[in-house]
């Protein structure tokens, strides 16, 4: 199983190389500024330098390095959220929008890798959803819906093209599969050839729109610009609006060998509560190729979960009832993704912002279409030109069927502002093993403490700089989680993932000190 300073390493970034770009050293001016280099953020970029637009690109890494390069990289139509769900909530005139955006991103990337010659492994194949609960009346519902939303040749079998009877399935033809980073790298790099600006290690830690609208980062330069898109898989522009709308959800991915030409090619998702899905990728050429087998599913919210090994195991059982050849896990990973309340991203203008600031989140398990469909529809957008998909991705847009999952999504939220009155898990570091982290109270304060493998600790405040909430200590990824609204931080504190821009507050010995001098 490989790993990485401790933390498990996902497949992609294991075997691909980042795409090397520069930090941003002084003041910069574009007409498009787009925070974060991943999938939607690159998408964007090349929609509008195509069309002659100055655009800069900055990360807080390297591109890829964010939920890109943990995806599963499934491009589907097949919405996860299912059809005749949407279409309860916003009617058949919105699913006949989502279905026809889903399908022109998958064409819009087969056009653009073979436009742009980009090698990524691209594949045409099936896309099977099966009910492993024997139950088919969802499957025909979702076919009803499907095809009311405009798609075409799907069909309802008696089961998915696997050795062990999956129970009844449906078969949406012509999805798609690629290597996530190598399409990065190949939209990175046309990005550059059109004269676009790319830079890595450049953390933006506020935005101000308006006429005068400007970007500051971390170590600071200011970038100005007409217009600014923050596509940061989460807004971090954003303090509360967007995160009341939406909830981050931990999802685990497992990658198996299993014996070439055992699984036929196709991409595959069941309907358990639970949710799963699979895919085959291939690593190598020639004699050599040899095939992996990648799973994912067992969500939860991100920071409410403490057993993250039970999760991985579940998945594993899954994988190994349905695909009894694949053979020894080589990776394993997690990723977070941003559910909507009312089951539709948001790509636009931000909330309660100036207009020339836009943002793209609430992916649900469709990250890699959605960003794609952002780079259709922000272009347009700023281009001043009508986009038939604006209105059902509006970022303010109100769904009043789906008030009682907002109300519960943020009741949860309320009870995780709890942790402020527990006591610690541990008295002082001295109680934490080395390479693990627990959450110790000094007095009023929650600290983070984490103990490296030399026994050096690492004491920090453990709230969250977005909005207050106390985070969790995830032993598997070796990071620390925010239960609120799914900011994710390194053992030491800093930050992996919005929507807090800020690292956590380190605490030095002379506070320690005086806090467990209270206590005594």
């Amino acid at each position: 199983m490989d790993h990485r300073h401790g933390e498990p390493l996902p497949l992609w970034l294991a075997t691909a190389e980042l795409p090397a770009v520069p930090r941003l050293e002084t003041d910069a001016t574009a007409e498009v500024c787009i925070v974060g280099a991943g999938i939607a953020g690159m998408s964007v970029a090349y929609e509008l330098a195509r069309k002659g637009h100055s655009v800069v690109v900055i990360d807080r890494a390297r591109p890829g390095e964010g939920m890109t390069g943990r995806t599963t990289a499934h491009f589907s139509n097949a919405f996860d959220n299912r059809y005749f769900h949407v279409e309860r909530t916003h009617g058949v005139g919105t699913t006949r929008l989502v279905a026809e955006s889903h399908t022109a991103a998958i064409e819009r990337v087969a056009h653009i890798a073979r436009d742009e010659a980009i090698a990524c492994d691209l594949e045409r194949l099936d896309g099977w959803l099966f009910t492993p609960d024997r139950d088919p009346e969802v499957l025909r519902e979702e076919l009803e819906a499907a095809l009311r939303a405009g798609l075409t040749g799907i069909e309802l079998l008696p089961r998915a093209p696997l050795d062990r009877d999956t129970g009844p399935a449906l078969r949406f033809p012509d999805q798609l599969q690629l290597h996530p980073l190598s399409y990065l790298r190949g939209l990175v790099r046309a990005v550059l050839h059109l004269g676009g600006r790319i830079h890595g290690d450049t953390q933006a830690v506020s935005i101000e729109g308006g006429k005068d609208a400007r970007v500051h980062t971390a170590f600071g330069p200011t970038i100005h610009a007409r217009w600014i898109v923050v596509a940061t898989n989460t807004p971090f522009n954003n303090r509360t609006v967007m995160h009341t709308k939406q909830a981050a959800y931990q999802t685990y991915v497992l990658a198996a060998d299993v014996p070439r030409g055992s699984v036929q090619r196709a991409l595959y998702w069941d309907t358990l509560e639970r949710y799963h899905y699979a895919r085959l990728h291939t690593v190598g050429s020639g004699t050599i190729a040899r095939e992996l087998l990648i799973v994912g599913g067992e969500d939860h919210k991100t920071g409410q979960e403490h057993h993250a090994e039970q999760r991985w195991a579940s998945l594993e059982r899954w994988m190994r009832a349905l695909f009894p050849q694949a053979g020894a896990i080589e990776y394993r990973w997690s990723g977070e993704v941003m559910e909507p309340v009312d089951a539709l991203a948001y790509i636009g203008r931000n909330p309660m912002d100036h207009d020339n600031v836009l943002v793209v989140t609430g992916d649900s398990g469709n990250g890699m279409t959605h960003g794609v469909i952002a780079g259709m529809l922000l272009t347009d957008l700023i281009e001043g030109r009508w986009n038939a998909w604006s209105e059902i991705y509006d970022p303010s847009r109100k769904t009043l069927r789906t008030l009682g999952v907002f109300a519960r999504e943020n009741l949860n939220v309320a009870r995780e502002y709890g942790e402020w009155l527990k006591p610690g898990e541990v008295r002082g570091p001295e109680d934490v093993p080395p390479g693990e982290g627990a959450l110790v109270r000094r007095g009023l304060k929650m600290h983070a403490v984490f103990v490296d493998t030399d026994g050096h600790a690492h004491e920090m405040s453990a709230v969250c700089p977005h909005l207050g909430c106390v985070v969790q200590w995830n032993g598997a990824e070796k990071t620390w989680d925010c239960p609120c609204h799914g900011s994710r931080f390194t053992a030491e504190g800093r930050v992996l993932h919005g929507p807090a821009n800020r690292d956590l507050a380190r605490v030095e010995q002379r506070e320690r000190d005086v806090a467990s001098a209270g206590d005594a």
